[in-house]
């Protein structure tokens, strides 16, 4: 098991240095109620006094429940300032403007919402003189689960380098409450969705891949084709270079 002593002081340091080098007066991130914004959350708030989280829900009925009252929850435990943005008229308006543009297919849509929550960090962040703190883990970004230019834009990603099941090593280290730790996984991008269900493996099939264990062969075949498919995600933006 990790040290997660030592993760968390050098984790808090890495995010005051960021800080200081950006001149930034605080950070500001996505506090979806998922495991991932909850271990982003508690480190940022401990750099950082001036952290604040934004709860934004988007069309799904989960969002609006107990998301919602989980993100509080951890909010609650450790003192971080939230606040909430209703996206679902936003995201509205934007399939209706999309009429007669474009007939948006069902992955567009699904997107929206985290595009949407990019828009509304960078909008709050750059009134506020604040950094967006990403909450992307290793696992998710082998095999391109996030969202380009959405859930996978930030100035800075504290637990990048974090399998799936190393946060939820790291939240039970910090007794994060566990609202965020037993439920299901999911980024709630419509009712009824978790994330193992929509990638097809379970998080220790992925990340027993990742630390080099043995998994069915026809699971290892799908985690190796999903980050052949997806590599453009985590590629720099194609520039000619005449």
């Amino acid at each position: 098991m990790r040290d997660y002593k030592a993760e968390f002081e050098n984790r808090v340091a890495f995010i005051r240095k960021l800080l200081e080098q950006s001149g930034a007066g605080g950070i500001v991130y996505g506090n979806s109620g998922g495991k991932d914004s909850a271990l982003v959350g508690i480190l940022c708030k401990a750099a950082c006094d001036n952290t604040v989280g934004i709860i934004m829900p988007c069309t799904s009925k989960r969002n609006y429940g107990r998301d919602t009252v989980d993100a509080m929850e951890v909010a609650a435990q450790y003192q971080i300032e939230t606040r909430t943005v209703d996206l679902t008229p936003v995201k509205e308006a934007e399939i209706k403007a999309l009429q007669g543009v474009a007939q948006p297919s069902g992955a567009a849509l699904a997107n929206m919402a985290p595009r949407l929550r990019m828009l509304t960090l960078y909008a709050v962040a750059a009134s506020e003189n604040r950094l967006v703190a990403g909450t992307g883990n290793r696992s998710e970004a082998y095999v391109g689960y996030f969202t380009k230019w959405g859930d996978g834009a930030h100035d800075f990603n504290p637990i990048a380098d974090l399998t799936v099941t190393e946060v939820y090593e790291f939240l039970r280290y910090l007794e994060a409450p566990a609202c965020v730790i037993d439920k299901a996984p999911s980024a709630a991008l419509f009712d009824g969705q978790t994330d193992e269900g929509e990638m097809g493996l379970s998080y220790a099939e992925l990340d027993a891949y990742l630390m080099g264990g043995d998994i069915p062969e026809e699971k290892r075949q799908g985690i190796e084709r999903m980050h052949r498919a997806s590599e453009h995600k985590r590629r720099g933006i194609a520039a000619y270079q005449g």
